[in-house]
Protein backbone atom coordinates (compact mmCIF):
# COMPACT_ATOMS: atom_id res chain seq x y z
CA UNK A 1 0.00 0.00 0.00
CA UNK A 2 1.04 3.25 -0.91
CA UNK A 3 0.65 7.28 0.52
CA UNK A 4 1.04 9.94 -1.97
CA UNK A 5 0.92 13.38 -1.94
CA UNK A 6 -1.25 15.54 -3.89
CA UNK A 7 1.69 15.84 -6.87
CA UNK A 8 0.99 11.65 -6.78
CA UNK A 9 5.01 11.02 -5.36
CA UNK A 10 4.50 8.67 -2.60
CA UNK A 11 5.28 9.28 0.80
CA UNK A 12 4.80 6.58 2.94
CA UNK A 13 4.87 2.75 1.75
CA UNK A 14 3.82 -0.56 4.08
CA UNK A 15 4.21 -4.09 2.34
CA UNK A 16 2.50 -6.60 3.48
CA UNK A 17 1.41 -10.25 2.73
CA UNK A 18 -1.03 -10.72 0.30
CA UNK A 19 -3.43 -12.81 3.00
CA UNK A 20 -4.72 -9.37 4.59
CA UNK A 21 -7.68 -7.28 3.52
CA UNK A 22 -6.07 -4.08 2.61
CA UNK A 23 -8.56 -2.14 4.74
CA UNK A 24 -6.75 -3.99 7.60
CA UNK A 25 -3.60 -2.57 6.52
CA UNK A 26 -4.72 1.25 5.76
CA UNK A 27 -3.98 2.07 9.75
CA UNK A 28 -0.03 0.97 9.38
CA UNK A 29 0.16 2.64 6.21
CA UNK A 30 -1.11 6.46 6.98
CA UNK A 31 1.25 5.28 9.98
CA UNK A 32 4.25 5.19 7.89
CA UNK A 33 3.60 8.89 6.25
CA UNK A 34 6.71 10.69 6.01
CA UNK A 35 6.12 14.33 4.58
CA UNK A 36 9.58 16.13 4.04
CA UNK A 37 9.94 19.95 5.27
CA UNK A 38 12.70 22.38 4.32
CA UNK A 39 14.73 21.80 7.63
CA UNK A 40 14.35 19.90 10.31
CA UNK A 41 12.92 16.02 10.24
CA UNK A 42 9.96 15.29 8.34
CA UNK A 43 6.37 15.57 9.50
CA UNK A 44 3.85 12.44 10.10
CA UNK A 45 1.21 14.74 9.84
CA UNK A 46 -0.29 15.64 6.41
CA UNK A 47 -3.43 17.98 6.78
CA UNK A 48 -5.38 15.62 5.02
CA UNK A 49 -6.19 11.87 4.12
CA UNK A 50 -8.03 10.89 1.15
CA UNK A 51 -9.14 7.37 0.99
CA UNK A 52 -11.29 5.32 -1.19
CA UNK A 53 -14.89 3.61 -0.07
CA UNK A 54 -13.35 -0.03 0.98
CA UNK A 55 -11.33 2.13 3.61
CA UNK A 56 -14.13 3.44 5.52
CA UNK A 57 -13.63 2.40 9.16
CA UNK A 58 -14.55 3.91 12.23
CA UNK A 59 -11.13 3.33 13.54
CA UNK A 60 -9.39 4.29 10.56
CA UNK A 61 -11.36 7.61 10.90
CA UNK A 62 -10.62 7.58 14.79
CA UNK A 63 -7.30 7.19 13.90
CA UNK A 64 -6.30 9.92 11.77
CA UNK A 65 -8.28 12.82 13.49
CA UNK A 66 -7.10 11.77 17.09
CA UNK A 67 -3.45 12.52 15.11
CA UNK A 68 -4.74 15.53 14.20
CA UNK A 69 -5.49 14.82 9.89
CA UNK A 70 -8.47 15.46 8.70
CA UNK A 71 -10.42 12.40 6.69
CA UNK A 72 -11.79 12.05 3.32
CA UNK A 73 -13.61 8.91 2.09
CA UNK A 74 -16.83 8.19 1.05
CA UNK A 75 -19.12 6.45 3.60
CA UNK A 76 -19.82 3.10 3.12
CA UNK A 77 -23.71 4.14 4.67
CA UNK A 78 -23.81 6.86 2.17
CA UNK A 79 -22.52 4.39 -0.94
CA UNK A 80 -25.14 1.94 0.00
CA UNK A 81 -28.05 4.61 0.55
CA UNK A 82 -27.37 6.89 -2.37
CA UNK A 83 -26.47 4.89 -5.47
CA UNK A 84 -25.02 7.19 -7.53
CA UNK A 85 -25.43 6.90 -11.79
CA UNK A 86 -23.25 5.39 -14.22
CA UNK A 87 -20.28 7.94 -14.42
CA UNK A 88 -21.34 9.82 -11.54
CA UNK A 89 -18.96 9.32 -8.31
CA UNK A 90 -20.15 9.70 -4.96
CA UNK A 91 -19.92 13.44 -3.58
CA UNK A 92 -17.62 13.69 -0.43
CA UNK A 93 -15.68 16.92 -1.29
CA UNK A 94 -13.27 18.56 -3.04
CA UNK A 95 -10.18 17.19 -2.22
CA UNK A 96 -11.94 13.80 -3.26
CA UNK A 97 -11.63 15.07 -6.80
CA UNK A 98 -8.12 15.18 -6.87
CA UNK A 99 -8.20 10.93 -6.41
CA UNK A 100 -6.51 10.39 -9.80
CA UNK A 101 -3.46 11.09 -8.47
CA UNK A 102 -3.58 7.97 -6.53
CA UNK A 103 -4.68 5.75 -9.36
CA UNK A 104 -2.28 7.55 -11.39
CA UNK A 105 0.30 6.39 -8.95
CA UNK A 106 -0.83 2.70 -8.98
CA UNK A 107 -0.75 2.79 -12.86
CA UNK A 108 2.99 4.21 -13.04
CA UNK A 109 3.90 1.27 -10.49
CA UNK A 110 1.74 -1.46 -12.55
CA UNK A 111 4.72 -0.79 -15.82
CA UNK A 112 7.00 -2.76 -12.95
CA UNK A 113 6.12 -6.32 -13.78
CA UNK A 114 8.20 -7.27 -10.35
CA UNK A 115 5.35 -5.00 -8.43
CA UNK A 116 2.14 -6.82 -9.61
CA UNK A 117 2.73 -10.57 -9.73
CA UNK A 118 5.26 -10.23 -7.05
CA UNK A 119 7.73 -12.84 -7.18
CA UNK A 120 9.71 -11.87 -4.20
CA UNK A 121 9.63 -14.49 -1.37
CA UNK A 122 10.59 -12.40 1.69
CA UNK A 123 8.75 -8.79 2.71
CA UNK A 124 12.08 -6.99 2.88
CA UNK A 125 12.65 -7.97 -0.53
CA UNK A 126 9.07 -7.04 -1.85
CA UNK A 127 9.83 -3.75 -0.02
CA UNK A 128 13.63 -3.04 -1.59
CA UNK A 129 12.28 -3.17 -5.36
CA UNK A 130 9.20 -0.95 -3.91
CA UNK A 131 12.01 1.77 -2.67
CA UNK A 132 13.97 1.28 -5.86
CA UNK A 133 11.07 1.72 -8.39
CA UNK A 134 10.08 4.66 -6.71
CA UNK A 135 13.42 6.25 -6.91
CA UNK A 136 13.68 5.43 -10.25
CA UNK A 137 10.17 7.32 -10.88
CA UNK A 138 11.29 10.34 -8.81
CA UNK A 139 14.71 10.92 -10.36
CA UNK A 140 13.17 10.15 -13.89
CA UNK A 141 10.45 13.23 -12.63
CA UNK A 142 13.64 15.09 -11.81
CA UNK A 143 15.18 14.77 -14.99
CA UNK A 144 12.29 16.05 -17.07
Amino acid sequence: MVVVDGTGVPIGLHVASAHPHERTLAEATVRTIRVPRRRGRPSTRPNEVVADNADDRAALRSDVRRRGITPTMPSRERRNRQRPKRGRPLRTGASYQHRWTVERCFAWMDTYRRLVVRYDRHLHSSRAFCLVAIMLWCVDRILK
